[in-house]
């Protein structure tokens, strides 16, 4: 096994939107996630 250092370079995130289609999840999300 591989004893390298491991470092994320962005956080690891679980993003679940729930909503009617049309309703801005989807640049809510963008907005969120841009990291």
């Amino acid at each position: 096994m591989s004893k390298a250092k491991f470092e994320r370079v962005k956080p690891h995130i679980n993003v679940g939107t729930i909503g009617h289609v049309d309703h801005g999840k989807t640049s809510l999300t963008a907005a969120i996630t841009r990291v």
